[in-house]
């Protein structure tokens, strides 16, 4: 089974061919990315309107670059999957409107792909992961622990109450003054620093559950950033912040796999998402997965952030399962992996974008 790819919910636009053999195995036979870092440098950050202008220009070849490395044409796919949400949804709008257009002009089954799935399936890019599975999903906009049964079929166990992890890293780092990507820049800069100079809080100690809470390290960490003077300072800073992070990753999902432990045989733990990336994060969170007796699992590096070899892995998986969409699925800025509690039980409010997480 052979699908075509289509990436576009936030700043970077993708394609990629990803052949999925009957035993469940992936094969990436090409995984092209256009980034628009230089086309937001300027403003510190993603400009909605200015990415999804970059998409329309770029959506084309980039497709057209992924079926020619891919050695394909459109006629040898047996299917198209595009990301449908959640993400900046005139970026989205492209992605899923190009997706579609493939898919009615081959005859083509079509699938709407959930982000957040795509990275959710991303470690099986790169080896062998059977379900079920534990999962930490960590990246800019998200940041949840997840019980993982199938494509699917997931259940949320734990979220964050208000800035997802990544985007802790982002705007602690622009404070700092670091520029944009901040989360790479405070990790290459931690590389220099003492972070025991500094004393971050620790948030949400008294609960019992497994929720995240960043908004406090980000206002604590910003504040500081205001009174360094020196390189080093701001070394010694980078370092305490990305380790108060990993902490906090690894505490909450101390408490998850101590609870999925109860009720699975098969330990596995894995983590995905851009914060994935993070060597100090997966180091951390491997540490963890060992005291537990879990198995670790992470996307290779190319995989970790923002990609199409995911979008068609989770593409193929649906359309294996005969989990075709609609060809007016609509584009989604929200789009929760566990809609049932999301909407049961919101940990933010739901407003017209729908449920958030």
């Amino acid at each position: 089974m052979t699908i075509l790819g289509i990436e576009t919910s936030c700043d970077e636009t993708a394609a990629s061919v990803v052949r999925l053999s009957p035993q469940g195995g992936a094969e990436v036979l090409s995984s092209i990315i256009h980034s628009q870092i230089d086309d937001h440098q300027a403003y510190g950050g993603v400009v909605p309107e200015i990415a999804a202008r970059s998409h329309v220009e770029m959506i084309e070849g980039v497709a057209a670059r992924a079926m020619s490395e891919a050695g394909l044409g459109y006629g040898d796919l047996d299917g198209v999957g595009a990301t449908a949400g959640p993400g900046l949804v005139g970026g989205v709008m492209v992605g899923l409107g190009f997706g579609k257009a493939v898919a009615l002009a081959r005859s083509l089954p079509f699938v709407a792909v959930n982000h957040l799935e795509g990275h959710a399936v991303s470690a099986r890019l790169g080896a062998r992961v059977d379900y079920p599975f534990l999962l930490l999903l960590v990246s800019g906009g998200h940041c949840q622990l997840l019980e993982v049964r199938g494509i699917g079929d997931m259940s949320r166990l734990g979220t964050t109450i208000d800035d997802a992890a990544g985007e802790a890293f982002d705007k602690i780092a622009k404070a700092m003054g670091l520029g944009y990507p901040g989360g790479p820049a405070l990790e290459r800069l931690a590389a220099k620093g003492d972070g025991s100079r500094f004393d971050l809080p620790r948030a949400l100690l008294g609960r019992k559950d497994c929720d995240f809470s960043f908004s406090g390290l980000k206002t604590a960490a910003s504040r500081i950033a205001q009174t360094l003077e020196t390189e080093q300072d701001r070394a010694d800073l980078a370092d305490a912040v990305q380790n108060a992070i990993a902490r906090q990753l690894a505490e909450r999902s101390d408490r998850a796999m101590a609870d999925y432990a109860e009720r699975h045989v098969a330990r596995t733990f894995v983590v995905a998402g851009g914060v994935a990336a993070n060597r100090t994060v997966r180091r951390v969170l491997e540490e963890a997965a060992a005291r537990r007796g879990f198995s670790f699992v992470a996307p290779p590096m190319a995989y970790c952030t923002d990609n199409a070899a995911m979008i068609a892995l989770a593409g193929a998986e649906r359309l294996r399962l005969g989990l075709v969409s609609d060809i007016d699925a609509p584009a989604r800025p929200r789009w929760p992996l566990d809609e049932a509690r999301a909407i049961a039980d919101p940990v933010h409010p739901t407003g017209r974008k729908g449920a958030k997480a």
